[in-house]
């Protein structure tokens, strides 16, 4: 699987992952990305992004090469890491970069800071194939450390049947489906969307 940045100063660069076989990562499909993009391409110019389970840092890296000033990485695996970092150098993005490891269940606290655009990716299944249920918990931890600010925007992938409980802080305003992937947009409660480009939508 080529994985390629889609657009801005490293658009075309061929990122560094790990073969087709090996299931650790699970890079987003290329079109999932670019809808993503295209949907919040106001808002990612000089904005503070995070991306939580980060993988090989394909979605963090899109934000950069499109006009981040400062992206964070969030993963556990070694492997991962070693392949952010890789990526991030071959890019020259060094500078507008940290990289921390953590688990983002537990460990949530490191990551304080407030963010203009928060992605959260995590894994579906473990080794064994056994349903990870991440989502949830992870949301709730992005309000308990409280890391949006008022006009930020949240972006969270799931499977389709993962179940996620009701966050009473947070506002669902849009979704996406790709096949067996839905793609939610949240803000914080009670707040208009501040990307006008962003349809209200159900989710």
């Amino acid at each position: 699987m080529t994985l390629k940045v889609i657009a801005g100063t490293a658009r075309g660069r061929i990122l560094k992952t790990l073969p087709q076989e090996d299931l650790s990562v699970r890079p987003m499909l290329g079109r999932m990305k670019k809808s993503i993009f295209d949907i919040i391409q106001f808002k990612v110019p000089n904005s503070t992004f995070i991306d939580l389970f980060a993988g090989v840092g394909s979605v963090g890296i899109e934000a950069l090469s499109r006009g981040a000033k400062k992206v964070v990485f969030a993963e556990l695996s070694n492997t991962s890491l070693s392949l952010i970092k890789y990526n991030v150098n071959m890019l020259g993005f060094n500078d507008k970069v940290k990289i921390i490891k953590c688990d983002v269940i537990k460990e949530f606290s490191i990551l304080q800071d407030k963010y203009d655009i928060v992605f959260m990716g995590p894994p579906y299944k473990d080794e064994g194939k056994k349903a990870l249920m991440l989502t949830y918990p992870t949301l709730k931890n992005i309000v308990r450390h409280g890391i949006l600010k008022k006009d930020s925007v949240l972006i969270a992938q799931k499977h389709t049947k993962e179940p996620v409980g009701n966050v009473i802080e947070l506002e669902c305003f849009r979704t996406e489906k790709y096949g067996d992937t839905v793609i939610s947009f949240y803000m914080l409660a009670k707040l208009e969307p501040i990307v006008t480009n962003m349809a209200l939508s159900s989710c």
